[in-house]
């Protein structure tokens, strides 16, 4: 009897949790492929990976980026590596999206334009 409690506890708690997870997910999740173009200054041009998981938005192999999508598509971002620093805005779809950032690459500042795409 103490078996069949425990795996029914087992159970709910499974559901309740995949059912959480699942409702956590944004329609914006999944794998992109980001575009940077400079635009003021002479930082270079970037196409890099991005991540959303749950409207938190990451970069695989970047430590220092921390970024967010709202349920509307707003997103917010920074992002810092090898001396460089950037922060952005804009506005994602579902399967595109675009905005502005503007940063350092050491003493030299820089402005533009990023796109996205779903992968």
């Amino acid at each position: 009897m103490t078996n069949q409690i425990a795996r029914a506890s087992i159970l709910a708690f499974a559901l309740v949790a995949s059912t959480t997870v699942a409702t956590a997910r944004t329609p914006y999740d999944g794998a992109w492929t980001l575009s940077i173009v400079t635009e003021r200054g002479v930082c270079e041009r970037y196409s890099f990976p991005v991540h959303i998981t749950n409207g938190k938005v990451s970069f695989p192999g970047l430590v220092n980026a921390s970024g967010n999508v709202s349920a509307k598509g707003a997103v917010r971002v920074t992002v810092s590596a090898m001396g460089k620093t950037a922060s952005g805005s804009g506005k994602l779809g579902r399967s595109s999206g675009s905005g502005r950032w503007a940063g350092r690459s050491g003493e030299d500042r820089c402005s533009g334009t990023w796109t996205v795409q779903r992968s």
